[in-house]
This record gives C-alpha cells, structure tokens and sequence, in this order.
C-alpha cells in the first residue's frame, strides 16, 4: 500500500489518542495492533509494548491496556499494543501449539515491529499478568528488549495454573448456586489435555510449558531496568525482585492497589488504578534518554487481514479490516469480507455484550463473524462510543452498558454497510444487552431485516437506572432460587447470621407480584385491543408487521425467558415463526465453556442462513 492510501485511510481517524489500527507479521501469523504516537516534535529514543494478560482478564483491563498506551504517547514515547495469535482481532492459532512459545514469539515481533515503524532504538515492554511473564521470556530470548514493567507478573507456570484451576472451580460453584457471574462457568475440558478458564482455552502442549517456568529459578532477564508492581493482597513477585536486586538487576519493587478493579471485574465494573497508571509514567518519563529524536514514522504494513474460506482456489478468501465510521469517525469496528464474487449483499452487525469490546465474549463475536463471512455475508463487528476501540463522547462516561445514542451508532453501523459495502439486508445480533439494543433498533424502525438475540436480561431500560439496581431479572429468577435454598442449613446460618438483605428479598417478593399483575392486565388491554406504555407484546407484533424476523435464543434457567413471557404474553405465541424462541439445555449466560458454545453458534447460523418469508433485503442506498 502506498504511503499516500495509508495517509487516506487514517484522515477520518478522530485525534482524540485512539491510535492507528495496523497488522503485522510475527512468523506464519498476522496479529492485530494499535500504534499510538505522540503528537510531535523531538521525543525520547524509547518506544513501549504493552502485552496484554490471558483470557477473561484481558477482556476485563480491554481499557486499562488502552490507557497505558495513551498515557505513554501523551508523554511523548510512542506505544504498540496488540492481540497475540488467536486472540483478539488477530489470526487463529494451531489448536495443537503452544501458545506460551507462540505468544513469546509475537512479543518479540511487536518490539520488532515497533522500532521499524517508530524508528526508535530503546523499547521497554508492559506486561500485565501472563502477559508480564511472556515479556519476561521474550527478554531472555532476545536481546532487543531494553526495560521491563511487570505487572502483577506470573512467576512460576505451576502456581497460575492453580489459580485458574481456583477460578473454573469458582465458576462451577457459582453456577450451581444460582449466580449470574459473567465470568464463566468451565465443564471438563474441550480438548485432550488442555484447559478451559472463562471461554479460552490453553492447549495441552501450552500446560506442559508453563509446568516448567519458573522465572524465580533461573537468570534475570538481561534488561538495563525493571519495574515490578506486584499486589497487595495477593503479593507472589516480592522474593523473585529481591533475588534480582541482590544478583546486581536495577529493579524498582512497588505493590500498589487497584489489582482486582482492573483485572477481575467485568468491563462495565473495571476501573484503572490511578495509583499504578502514575506510578508507570513517573517511571517512563525517567526512562534514559540516549538521544531525543525527530521522528519520521515508516509506512503502515497493509491494513487487512486475509483469511481461508471455503471454496476451492486461490481467490477463496475472506478480509477482514478496520473501519472508523460515525459523525466525525468516532466509532469502530472490524469487518470481515466474505470472498471475492459474493453477490447476495447481506449483512451482520454483532453489537456490543455489556462493555465487552468487539470481539465478545470468549472471542464468539470473532467465531462468527468469520463463519458467517465464509457464507457469504459482511459482518461489521462494532463498538458503541465509549466502549472498546471507539471514542468516548464529550461529557458521556466511558462503557456505559446502554448508552443514549446507542440507536445512532447503531444507524451509522447500517449505513456503513449499506453505503460502502452495498449491503441490502441487514441483520442485527447481540448477546445480553447487545440483544436488548438489537431489539430497541428493531422498535426503533432502522432499517433492518432480521433481529438475534442471545440471552437478553432487559426488554426495557430507563435512562438513569443504575446496574447496581435491583433489575427485573433478579425480581423473576429469584424468588425461584430462594424457594430452592429453603431447606438449605447453610442459606439459614446466612441469614440467621445477618448476611442475607431481607428488604431486598421483600422488595423483589413484591416486585414479582407487581409483575405478576401488570402482565394479566396486559394480555386483557390486547384482547380488547388497548395498547399501553413498554408493552414488548404489542412491540413484537410491530416488528414482525414491518417483515422482520425476530429470533432469541435461551440457556434454560435464564431469567430473560420468564421476563419474556409475562411482558410478552400471548403476543409471542401468535406470532408463529415470525418470532422464534430456542432454549439451549446447557451453557451459563455468556456461553462461556466450549460445548454450549458451540451449539449457540451452530443454532444461530442456521437461523441466519433459513430463507424466511418475508425476509427480502432492502434496497442498497446510492
């Protein structure tokens, strides 16, 4: 690509740090990256990498990770940070390698690509958790990293292997008592040898390796400075810094809080630790300065990732690529292209699950964007302003689950669908509140043809109400789960204890009652045709009015299937197959373990590919 289509392509990126979006090559595979630069003029000769850790933490500190690379570009240090093979936007990864060996080796092709861009000479790589060791044995493997700052760092494979073991087993635990953590629940492992944490999947061959990584045992990594920033309350870093310093390593040791804010907490809940975010730029902006240097940045590697599709020869692949789109370019999100030829224009937009970024929960929305584009569809996998890798509105709070223009971004995402890819019919999915916003697009009139909704907990929300909130879902899944715990000593003991909220326990009691009522009076105003405020009956009769085809699927025991029956009423079932509801006997709320998982993707494609009647695309827009 020449320099002059790359300067085209990043004139409708917004100034406001969100970097440029790129991929590059790191041996057989292209990974997905940001490249945030500062803003000009002479600049220290340093560069940073930033390595993201593993799993449902990544998903968790998704804007953490993203404020660490701005903070360094804002003090004049340039920052990559990116996806490792088979995470993220980035390619898949062999399901029989070893992640550890593969994701070392893209830590080492960031920093390469880094200084290639960049110019700069000196790079110091951040590392979050696993992300903190694979920095660590980049270092030792090769000579081109200059400083470390471990975050919380894995130093000994063995142990974390436990402490996600901890965590599967906490999942289990919590599914049997009813919780609705997001995150996750693990059955047995999905594949011979490896282990399932949250919806990702470490491979045998990976298991083996980090049984025999012990960093405490061998030499330090031959850096000129390291930063260690270990946790307060679970401090595992402490004696391998101390056995640094003593062997003559210039290491700095800091146990700050903000740990669990950052990294355990779901997207919506996770907060950066101001503490750690100062103690990093204090520490970079004291980073040795060889030389300040004028730089000229390299020409961008070509900005789409090729993909195998399904048909014979070699024009059988799919693209994917960044987009900006939105007034002012605000918002993004990642296409994938089917292959060459396709003439059926059809379209999937895969809207946000809480303030889970793009690519959704354990990576689904990524599974099916590339499934569904080897069958011939556009599929724009976007993030809502103030979510993910879009930017954050003036005076609007960053990943606010059900955001106010959420019906305009959504619009803007038809758009760039209709206008640039010449898309005629358009399908909108979403997982929990992804499938609530789906629905309010579909209520709304925007032009779309199809609706799928996974697990939906909302079918209305006020703007105001507050996710600490007693939630409608709580009111109809409760009372059920508290009937169940009445024989159970150890509910008793709680709440002899004073453990258990009593007035929220009467609150939800009488809330269901309410509920109760309110849907016979609904279904009576139906018959006699009277329509009333919020009533999703009359909302869903509207929807299939207008030819849309409206599809939700269930875990069984999901509480947004009872929701759906009292606010729904006797409208769901005389809608017939304009509105089809599937219940899967197995899977958590997010579908986190690998088998249900699987069987929601089976089931949604094949609602996506059944010709429906009444289901014609709408004229692409010149």
């Amino acid at each position: 690509m020449s320099a002059n289509l790359i300067e085209t392509a990043f004139t409708t990126m917004p100034s406001n740090g969100l970097g440029k979006a790129l991929y590059f090559s790191a041996g057989e595979h292209r990974l997905f990256g940001w490249l945030h630069l500062p803003c000009g003029g002479p600049a220290p000769d340093v560069g940073l990498v930033i390595c993201k850790p593993f799993g449902y933490e990544a998903l968790c500190s998704h804007r953490s990770v993203r404020l660490f690379a701005e903070m360094a570009a804002a003090v004049g240090i340039p920052a990559l940070r990116f996806d490792y093979a088979g995470t993220g936007d980035s390619a898949d990864i062999d399901p029989a390698c070893s992640q550890v060996r593969a994701w070392t080796g893209d830590v080492i092709a960031a920093v390469a690509e880094l200084r290639r861009l960049t110019g700069v000479e000196r790079v110091c790589v951040l590392g979050l958790r696993l992300g903190a060791l694979l920095a660590t044995l980049a270092a030792l493997k090769s000579n081109t990293i200059n400083e470390l700052i471990l975050l919380a760092p894995v130093v000994a494979g063995r142990r974390y292997l436990g402490e996600l073991r901890i965590t599967r087993l906490a999942g289990a635990l919590g599914a049997a008592n009813g919780s609705a953590s997001t995150g996750g629940t693990d059955g047995p492992s999905s594949g011979s040898g490896s282990m399932e944490v949250s919806g990702h999947e470490l491979t045998a061959a990976t298991l083996a390796d980090l049984k025999e990584v012990d960093l405490a045992s061998g030499s330090g990594p031959p850096v000129t400075r390291m930063l260690v920033i270990d946790r307060p309350d679970l401090p595992t870093a402490r004696k391998w810094a101390d056995s640094l310093s003593a062997r003559g390593v210039a290491v700095e040791y800091r146990s700050l809080p903000g740990f669990v804010e950052m990294m355990t907490l779901a997207p919506h809940f996770a907060r950066t630790s101001p503490e750690i975010l100062d103690t990093a730029r204090h520490w970079l902006r004291h980073s040795p300065r060889l030389r300040s240097v004028q730089r000229e940045h390299a020409e961008l590697p070509m900005q789409e990732l090729a993909l195998p599709g399904e048909g014979p020869g070699a024009d059988a692949i799919v693209k994917e690529r960044p987009v900006f789109f939105g007034a002012g370019a605000e918002l993004f999100g990642i296409v994938t292209e089917p292959q060459r030829g396709e003439a059926r224009r059809r379209g999937v937009i895969l809207v946000n699950a809480a303030a889970d970024n793009h690519i959704g929960a354990a990576r689904m929305y990524v599974t099916l964007a590339r499934r569904w584009a080897r069958r011939g569809y556009v599929v724009l996998r976007m993030d809502f302003a103030g979510i993910g890798d879009s930017a954050t509105r003036p005076a609007q709070p960053d990943d606010d689950v059900f955001p106010p223009a959420a019906l305009g971004d959504m619009h803007s995402a038809i758009d760039l669908l209709r206008t640039r890819y010449d898309v005629g019919e358009v399908t909108l999915a979403g997982l929990c509140s992804g499938g609530y916003h789906a629905l309010r697009a579909a209520v709304a009139a925007l032009p779309v043809n199809r609706i799928l909704l996974v697990n939906p907990q909302n079918f209305f929300w006020r703007q105001g109400d507050s996710l600490e909130d007693l939630q409608l879902y709580e009111v109809v899944h409760n009372p059920g789960l508290y009937k169940e715990r009445m024989f159970s000593f150890a509910a008793w003991r709680r709440l002899l204890s004073g453990h258990v909220n009593l007035w929220r326990i009467g609150k939800i009691y009488v809330q269901r009652l309410r509920l109760a009522l309110e849907s016979s009076l609904r279904n009576a105003a139906r018959r006699l045709r009277i329509r009333l405020p919020n009533d999703l009956g009359w909302e869903l009769e509207a929807i299939a009015a207008r030819g849309i085809q409206t599809t939700m699927v269930f875990a069984r025991g999901e509480p947004g299937l009872e929701l759906l029956r009292i606010q729904g009423g006797a409208s769901v079932g005389r809608l017939g197959d304009k509105c089809r509801v599937h219940i899967l006997e197995s899977g958590d709320h997010t579908f986190s373990h690998r088998g249900p998982r699987v069987a929601l993707e089976d089931l949604l494609s094949s609602e996506l590919f059944a010709a429906r009647p009444g289901i014609s695309g709408l004229p692409a827009r010149k």
